[in-house]
């Protein structure tokens, strides 16, 4: 009789079977990274977006902050003041500038660019706070006028 080399029909179909366990588990794991890069990019976007406004209140004669207002004009971050309530950010290609200096050549969007996941700001000419919400952490990122950075539950309170 022959000797026959060669891998069975069970050994090829075990190592087929730890190949899928194995690359399943890689896509879960890949998963869950991507949505901790995106949270951390919504998080540096918000500070960008804080330091470009520091720098037009350093800059402005009054000192004051971008305000509330039609996106696309100088000094403005938000659309039309809402009674109180935190407003959608100007989109990509509405500039922080105070007609003079840009501050910030365009603003950022969620990197999942869907609605519900959406920069939001609320302002006056002497503060502010900008809002992102996380992605599966049931749990809004604040960053305001006052240099704090912090995580909520809850809704930002209007200043």
């Amino acid at each position: 009789m022959k000797n026959q080399k060669g891998f069975t029909l069970i050994e090829l179909l075990v190592v087929i079977a730890i190949i899928g366990l194995l690359s399943t588990l890689a896509v879960v794991s890949l998963n869950g990274a991507r949505t901790k890069a995106r949270n951390a990019r919504r998080m540096s976007d918000l500070k960008q977006i804080s330091t470009a406004m520091e720098l037009y209140s350093s800059d402005n004669a009054t000192s004051n902050y971008p305000t509330n207002g039609t996106c696309g004009a100088s000094g403005v971050v938000a659309g039309t003041d809402v009674a109180g309530s935190l407003e959608t950010l100007c989109g990509t290609g509405n500039a922080i500038t105070d007609g003079t200096n840009t501050y910030l050549a365009s603003m950022p969007v969620d990197p999942t660019n869907s609605g519900s996941n959406i920069y939001q700001y609320e302002g006056t000419a002497t503060s502010y706070c900008i809002q992102a919400t996380l992605e599966n952490d049931d749990s809004d990122y604040f960053v305001c006028s006052n240099g704090s950075c912090y995580k909520t539950d809850t809704a930002c309170t209007a200043i």
